[in-house]
């Protein structure tokens, strides 16, 4: 089996980050610095050759700053797969996504919405903005990339672009570490960093991701990661912030059933 890699991207900015007034924007658009800051990720991205596959939110910021940051990769035909379980955490406006026919009619042929379902914005059930329902479709995104990562030629090594948002990344990557609870994460704008499973042979039910050492050296200075101890009090005292902001909520019985 071919190793797999995969650099998780946080989007650029949007319209809704540059104030709280603006979560109530539905599915915003990218702004003008955030199209610099694709172009800036673009530049500085040393791994555009080694590139197999591009896996994206279906919001739009997310799409946009696949397209932008990864114009070579498209261009040599790469299509953009749309993954609804890479989709923000609350159930705001802002991190609300639009329906498929209009994300079709937006961005035609470079993105593959066959996995775009109807329901799939309705932030009920599995798509809930509930921690539980948060980490078990984080936990199908993983196994989904593991699954694709492992198709075709198995000896190949594969490189996988994820490109999401800031709050779910810590669901993804299962690490806390500099969660701010005033901005919701501990990932800049257009920030990216690489993760490898910890079981290659693919028999880990979780399908959980660590960080390389090259990506963590790159950017905190050295390759130690948190404790498990130190990892559930980050995520605990992250997700009683969210909850008191209104970013997330708890789940009833028949949410927890549907899951």
């Amino acid at each position: 089996m071919g190793k797999i890699t995969i650099h998780c991207v946080r989007h650029a900015q949007g319209y809704h980050n540059l104030c709280e007034a603006n979560h109530r924007l539905p599915d915003p658009d990218l702004t003008e610095l955030g199209v610099q800051q694709c172009t800036t990720l673009s530049e500085q991205f040393p791994y555009h050759s080694k590139i197999t596959d591009l896996v994206a939110s279906p919001l739009r910021r997310t799409l946009y700053t696949c397209i932008l940051s990864f114009p070579d990769e498209v261009a040599r035909g790469l299509v953009i797969t749309a993954l609804p379980e890479l989709q923000e955490t609350s159930d705001l406006p802002c991190d609300t996504g639009s329906a498929r026919e209009v994300l079709e009619k937006e961005f035609g042929s470079k993105v593959d919405f066959q996995r775009v379902q109807d329901g799939w914005n309705n932030k009920q059930g599995r798509w809930s903005p509930a921690a539980a329902a948060i980490e078990a479709r984080a936990r199908d995104a993983r196994l989904f990339l593991r699954d694709l990562g492992s198709s075709g030629d198995e000896d190949r090594d594969r490189e996988i672009v994820v490109v999401t948002h800031g709050g779910y990344l810590h669901y993804f990557t299962e690490d806390w570490e500099g969660n701010d609870k005033f901005t919701g994460t501990g990932w800049a704008n257009t920030e990216w960093r690489s993760y490898q499973f910890v079981d290659q042979e693919g028999k880990d039910a979780n399908a959980s991701l660590k960080e390389t050492p090259e990506s963590r050296i790159r950017r905190v200075g050295h390759e130690h990661p948190l404790s498990e101890a130190e990892q559930r009090n980050l995520r605990s005292s992250a997700e009683e912030g969210w909850k008191e902001s209104g970013f997330q909520k708890p789940a009833d019985a028949d949410q927890e059933a549907k899951l």
